[in-house]
């Protein structure tokens, strides 16, 4: 593998071809990269073991993963920032992030796949110049911030950013299409009477409103000015259908980490809930059918950036950001592909997938040998098509994306008397 070295490492330029030990530079060099370990947090299924190892191998110092959930990871970021070094930053955390003297700003000079990154991200617009929806946290809105000091967000395109485009994907319910009895075409069926006692949401207030926003809205049962970011009567109306709704027994569990979700779902529990791709493709590992269903009104959208920790300076600086450009490179993007996500720049990590498994992850076609999930379990048969398509099918039809609404506290404080009502 190809790797460019920053001139500001020693004040000289070079390049090195190959992954393991480094040639062709000064010694001294070579036993300082050597020397030199990226503390990188993320939640459990972006913060991989086997993604740092090839990362070490590939550049010639120490990457080491630390896994953490949600809400646990922000606090994290905010309150031990200088025990990480570089992380996998949700969209909808930069919110937090940006402006809190946490994050430092990434110059866009550096960045070596910047053209290869989807104009999702980097213009707000689709492929053919569809502007993209911006109710949530569109990814646009928070990439670019005005300078240097990341004290703010910038209002178009600038030289800095907040974070490297890496992690994306369009979420929509998942559901047993063995037990639910009948198509699934609509946000609606979360709410259908049809699956009372055997639906589930994420208990997390933004994403768990969200979900139940595009179901009564598809019902009718309410409109908004803007699903990601709902004003405080809006979120009065909708917690309050949702306590009606759960009066009714609709609800058969409100879950938290990634393992409830597939546990639930596994056991026929529950027929249709909130879901992320990687626990439906953890049902399917078990031999259990499991679809992540495409509906008519559209996805969910969110992404994540590699972002860099203030505290990073000097040749340390310098490896964070070799490595935020090997994060862009492929492999990574790979690894992350058989489990159901996307790489924000898709077309690096073509060079790491089989032409079978892009026809089938990326390009929608079915799949055209058995193909393993991300640990080399069989998880994809011959034949099968990827739930939703191709990638831009899927991505092409955002609704609305994960959020952090200005009336967060409210909504916090409602979701919690929705939960313990």
């Amino acid at each position: 593998m190809r790797r460019s070295l920053v001139k500001a490492a020693l004040g000289a330029a070079g390049a090195a071809a190959g992954s393991g030990a480094l040639t062709g530079f000064p010694t001294i060099w070579a036993q300082n990269i050597k020397d030199i370990t990226l503390q990188h947090a993320g939640p459990p299924v972006t913060a991989i073991g086997q993604i740092a190892e090839q990362a070490s191998k590939d550049l010639g110092f120490t990457v080491r993963m630390q896994a953490v959930e949600g809400a646990d990871l922000l606090n994290r970021f905010l309150s031990q920032s200088s025990a990480i070094d570089v992380a996998d930053v949700a969209l909808t955390f930069l919110r937090y992030l940006v402006g809190r003297n946490v994050l430092q700003a990434i110059p866009l000079s550096k960045i070596k796949y910047w053209d290869q990154t989807i104009p999702l991200f980097t213009k707000g617009e689709y492929p053919d110049g569809r502007r993209a929806s911006t109710q949530g946290i569109a990814p646009y809105g928070v990439i670019y911030v005005t300078g240097a000091d990341a004290k703010s967000f910038s209002d178009g395109p600038s030289k800095w950013l907040s974070g490297i485009p890496s992690v994306t994907n369009a979420d929509t319910l998942g559901i047993r299409p063995d037990l639910v009895g009948r198509p699934v075409t609509s946000w609606a069926d979360l709410l259908d009477p049809a699956f009372k006692g055997k639906a589930a949401l994420q208990d997390q207030p933004t994403i768990g409103i969200i979900d139940v926003a595009l179901a009564v809205e598809a019902r009718g049962a309410a409109t908004y000015g803007n699903k990601g970011n709902m004003t405080k009567a809006e979120i009065d109306k909708t917690i309050g259908l949702m306590m009606d709704i759960k009066r009714s027994g609709q609800f058969r569990s409100f879950w938290t980490t990634f393992d409830q979700s597939v546990n639930l779902m596994a056991s026929g529990e529950v027929v249709i809930q909130s879901m992320w791709s990687p626990a439906v493709s953890a049902v399917r590992t078990r031999g259990i059918p499991c679809t992540f269903q495409p509906l008519k009104e559209g996805y969910r959208g969110w992404g994540y950036t590699f972002g860099m920790m203030k505290h990073l300076t000097g040749l340390k600086r310098d490896c964070a950001i070799e490595y935020a450009n090997w994060y862009a490179s492929g492999f990574q993007g790979a690894f992350i592909a058989r489990q159901g996500y996307y790489s924000a720049q898709p077309e690096t990590t073509r060079k790491y997938l089989t032409p079978a498994e892009w026809d089938y992850w990326y390009a929608g076609k079915p799949a055209a040998t058995d193909l393993p999930d991300p640990y080399g379990k069989p998880a994809i048969k011959a034949g099968e098509v990827r739930d939703g398509g191709a990638f831009w099918e899927r991505m092409g039809n955002i609704a609305v994306w994960n959020s952090v609404m200005d009336e967060d506290r409210y909504l916090t404080r409602r979701w919690n008397e929705f939960i313990s009502s």
